[in-house]
């Protein structure tokens, strides 16, 4: 018998001449027990790729074990390799006709991959957990304020095990597992996947038909279908949104988006993709609060979850044009048709994935954005773009070379008729303003000044008005509306998700009960992963998954739409006192004026 030294020697030598692992078995090992763990680490070592089993060419020492704790399946330790006994008899106990499908033969084979994952990160040939663009993919980002990476990974939605958060290492292990053994890891985590092929130089098997194109969640609700599936083919260009800034505190530095420019169907790639409006994406991230009159304290504090939403560039162009009167500007990034592609795909991980903090100074618009295409373009990430204000990182793109400047038109009319800026609506209240108050002497000196009065205050003058200056008030009153009702839902959703009644006048019955479903049904808008929960799957949705999805979504957006039909006669019970009053003023105005109009425009509708 071989025993002591020998053993050694003669096992680095199978080892050197297998180029691979070699397990050592304790000799106590009941001989049905030792074929099986012979077999199932066989069967280990034959799926790993070539270069990591040469980096395991070394004779590895292996035991079961009865005394790891609860939820840890094995532990690997300077060559040594043990595993729970309790996966053994799951392996042995396998149906053989169930192949790779049996779960204890899975869970098994999964373990001592895990451990063996280990086991190479630690190698020369390894060090995957180190490596910066592993962690960028895999949510520990760079910290935008100081050097390192944070050490919250916020990368939490639809994984496939939470134990891959606890640390690089066994993100890295947790997923080298499903590489190896998921045949659809290629389509849930593409990146990652492209990150191993690289890594081991080649991939772990052919490439599986992943189910087409990227699945967003719009919310919108009046979309006709809220799943919309981006075909990266149709994408044309990415731009840098920015959102110019106003007087509010939070506001004055912009909000930045990337807008994705999709060609319409059937339209050929090139410039007049820029008018498909109606096909192109935002992706903003924001406070799941909207922007309006967000809490300073706690958004410093990180309270509030930080989402990427996929908006319709329409919605997003009244929400900041009409409503909060910020012009907008869509600068072009230089980047390639790879790239182009990557950035969508990100984008796309993070919808399903990401479910974060929002903080004003720290993890706010720019902060992400900036992240987001550092994370999906390394080109970009060896740049020191980083910024924490919206208009800081334009510049910074600027500086760097990343704006497309030949694609933008010198002649600003130019620029407003391709959609590379969206004028704010201000300049057309103040045209119409100035109407009416040369005609009717009113003080306020300017639009703005006119819609902070109090309705009541506006309406005299509402009185007096002449045909022209009643079809310009009408449209300062129109915009007016479209503010209240703003500030009314923002109202509601601040205090009815959060649990708070912002005044005792509640109406009784079941109103409550519907107000929070109808906010709650919302908030699924604002993280897609809560419609899959159930479901079995990772990363991005593929097939069945995105069947559930379509008939889930859709028919919680019905409930929204009917929601909202029946609570908006009962919605004002519920608003604070100042509120109510301001909406159904403004509401009188624009009667009032509509019957003026009938008055001294006979025949108008």
């Amino acid at each position: 018998m071989i025993r002591g030294a020998a053993l050694a020697v003669l096992l680095l030598a199978w080892a050197k001449a297998s180029a691979g692992p070699v397990f050592a078995l304790p000799a106590t090992l009941p001989r049905e027990e030792s074929a099986a763990t012979r077999q199932l680490l066989g069967e280990a070592a034959r799926r790993l790729p070539p270069a990591w089993a040469a980096a395991l060419a070394r004779p590895i020492a292996m035991e079961w074990r009865d005394d790891l704790p609860d939820g840890v399946h094995g532990r690997a330790r300077r060559w040594r390799l043990q595993l729970d006994r309790r996966l053994l008899d799951g392996w042995m106990a396998r149906t053989a006709d169930a192949g790779g499908a049996d779960p204890a033969a899975r869970a098994a084979l999964a373990a001592a991959i895990h451990e063996l994952a280990h086991l190479y990160d630690r190698t020369p040939a390894g060090g995957l957990s180190r490596d910066p663009r592993l962690l960028d993919l895999a949510g520990w980002p760079v910290a935008p304020l100081r050097p390192g990476r944070r050490a919250r990974n916020d990368l939490r939605d639809r994984s496939p095990d939470p134990y891959e958060l606890r640390s690089p290492r066994e993100y890295v292990a947790v997923n080298l597992e499903h590489y190896l053994l998921d045949p659809d890891y290629a389509c849930r985590r593409p990146a990652l996947n492209d990150l191993f092929d690289a890594h081991f130089g080649q991939p772990a098997r052919t490439a599986p038909a992943c189910a087409p194109g990227l699945a967003f969640v719009q919310d919108a609700v009046d979309a006709p279908d809220p799943v919309r599936l981006l075909d990266p083919e149709r994408l044309f260009a990415v731009d840098y949104l920015l959102a110019e800034g106003n007087e509010r505190p939070m506001s004055r530095w912009g909000h930045g988006m990337l807008r994705l420019v999709v060609c319409a169907p059937g339209r050929p790639r090139g410039p007049d993709c820029r008018l498909d409006l109606q096909h192109h994406l935002v992706l903003s991230f924001r406070a799941f609060v909207d922007d309006l009159q967000i809490s300073n304290w706690r958004g410093l504090t990180g309270a509030y979850p930080s989402r990427l939403f996929a908006l319709p560039l329409g919605q997003v162009v009244d929400e900041y044009t009409k409503v909060e009167l910020r012009g907008l500007r869509s600068v072009p990034l230089a980047l390639s048709r790879g790239e182009i592609e990557a950035v969508a795909g990100r984008a796309a991980q993070l919808h399903w994935n990401y479910d974060g903090r929002y903080f004003f100074v720290a993890n706010n618009c720019a902060v992400e954005t900036w992240r987001l295409l550092h994370d999906a373009l390394p080109r970009l990430a060896a740049l020191p773009l980083a910024s924490l204000t919206p208009n800081g990182l334009l510049r910074r793109l600027r500086a760097h070379g990343i704006v497309d400047r030949a694609a933008i038109p010198a002649d600003a009319a130019e620029r407003v008729r391709q959609g590379f800026y969206f004028e704010p609506a201000g300049a057309h209240y103040e045209a119409m303003y100035a109407v009416a108050r040369q005609a009717l002497e009113l003080e306020p000196a300017d639009a703005s000044a006119w819609l902070a009065l109090p309705p009541p205050r506006r309406r005299p003058a509402l009185h007096r008005a002449g045909l022209r200056e009643a079809a310009a008030l009408l449209v300062l009153e129109s915009a007016a509306l479209r503010r209240e009702q703003a500030h009314a839902r923002d109202e509601l959703k601040r205090h009815w998700l959060g649990g708070r009644v912002p005044h005792a006048a509640v109406a009784g019955g079941d109103l409550a009960a519907r107000l929070r479903e109808y906010l709650s049904l919302g908030g699924a808008f604002s993280r897609p992963a809560s419609w899959l929960e159930g479901i079995e799957g990772y990363g991005l949705p593929q097939a069945d998954e995105r069947m559930a999805l379509q008939a889930r979504a859709h028919s919680d957006a019905m409930r929204r739409r009917a929601g909202a039909r029946a609570l908006e006669s009962r919605l004002r019970g519920l608003l604070s006192p100042t509120r109510r009053e301001s909406l159904a003023g403004t509401e009188a105005n624009l009667e009032l004026l509509g019957e003026r109009l009938r008055v001294l425009a006979p025949g108008t509708q």
